[in-house]
């Protein structure tokens, strides 16, 4: 829709790829779109009721966590799910990279920020639980929320990039299709923890506790793709 306002045009076309983003990872996280599954631009573009230049720009979106994959002249296609050795692989990679992260955070940290961090554990509180996807997606937002604050604050653009490439919260919370929120009493202490050396000014304090929680939501992270039986090479429709 044209506003006459300068730049308009750009923020609608920011908004509508969004949307067109989060309805596609809802399809992924739920299973609605299987490993292997072609997903189509033009044919996601009119089921949707919008141009594909949105729909591309999402899954190009996607495809810089690995969610989709692209192939010269074949179009996109669903991601596998990781493998227990590669879920492995992604959270020492998130180890190396966000406690460094919570630690240059520390030293930038300002009362908007901290606030902001404790709305996040607010909303991890209130968020509801459920089996769907629709069910704790505001749960995912706020975790990943979370997360982002404190590698945007840390300041180190190529920090994030890699944070950001990683696609951590996606593939771990991929893992809780048909089940719901595991560990949410956990991860929220966790997150309280970092909130609070974060507040005393303790940049090592900081870094402790951010590696805490990432060894816990590894630890159950695992313990949740081995309960549920899930391996790549076998996923079930």
């Amino acid at each position: 829709m044209e506003t006459g306002v300068p730049g308009s045009a750009w923020v609608q076309r920011s908004i509508l790829a969004d949307q067109v983003y989060k309805e596609i990872l809802a399809r992924l996280m739920d299973g609605e779109l299987k490993s292997g599954d072609p997903i189509s631009i033009d044919g996601t573009a009119r089921e949707l009721g919008v141009s594909p230049t949105p729909v591309r720009e999402a899954l190009a979106r996607l495809e810089s966590t690995n969610m989709v994959v692209r192939a010269a002249l074949r179009g996109y296609r669903v991601a596998p799910l990781l493998t227990h050795e590669e879920l492995l692989d992604l959270m020492d990679a998130r180890l190396l990279i966000e406690p460094y992260n919570a630690e240059l955070a520390c030293g930038h940290a300002d009362q908007p920020f901290l606030a902001a961090l404790e709305r996040s554990i607010d909303d991890l509180r209130d968020a509801p639980n459920g089996p769907h996807f629709s069910d704790y997606r505001s749960y995912w937002e706020a975790d990943e929320r979370f997360h982002r604050l404190i590698a945007e604050q840390a300041g180190n653009k190529f920090v994030l990039g890699a944070y950001d490439a990683l696609g951590g919260h996606v593939h771990r919370f991929r893992l809780f299709s048909g089940l719901g929120v595991q560990d949410a009493r956990s991860a929220i202490e966790e997150h309280a923890r970092i909130l609070q050396a974060l507040r005393r000014g303790d940049p090592a304090a900081s870094r402790i506790a951010m590696a805490g929680h990432i060894c816990g939501v590894r630890e159950r992270a695992i313990h949740e793709y081995e309960s549920s039986g899930r391996d790549a090479r076998s996923e079930s429709a």
